[in-house]
């Protein structure tokens, strides 16, 4: 008997480095990224890669149409931090 996956295991959309999302952006936005990731000091670059990696896989996301309609029409599921915590300490995952 094998055990197999509960869920898929798919490739990420966008890999988190410099080169996966300059890869994912367009040009114009790529120079943004660059000359941003470049003039960050060390403490800052995390952030930039973050925020950066967060527009790229919105950019690619194939669902981004259906997205953004349900936000403009204020009809986006959201979460409270309050329950997104209380999970993550059930989890055993930390909070801070």
């Amino acid at each position: 008997m094998t055990a197999q996956p509960i869920h898929r295991h798919e490739p990420a959309r966008v890999p988190r480095n410099a080169e996966g999302i300059a890869a994912a952006l367009t040009a114009e936005a790529r120079k943004e990224f660059y000359a941003e990731l470049l003039a960050a000091a060390p403490e800052e670059a995390r952030g930039v890669l973050l925020r950066w990696w967060g527009r790229a896989m919105l950019d690619t996301d194939p669902d981004q149409g259906m997205r953004v309609s349900a936000a403009l029409a204020g009809t986006t599921t959201t979460t409270s931090v309050r329950d997104i915590i209380e999970r993550r300490r059930a989890a055993g995952l930390p909070v801070e």
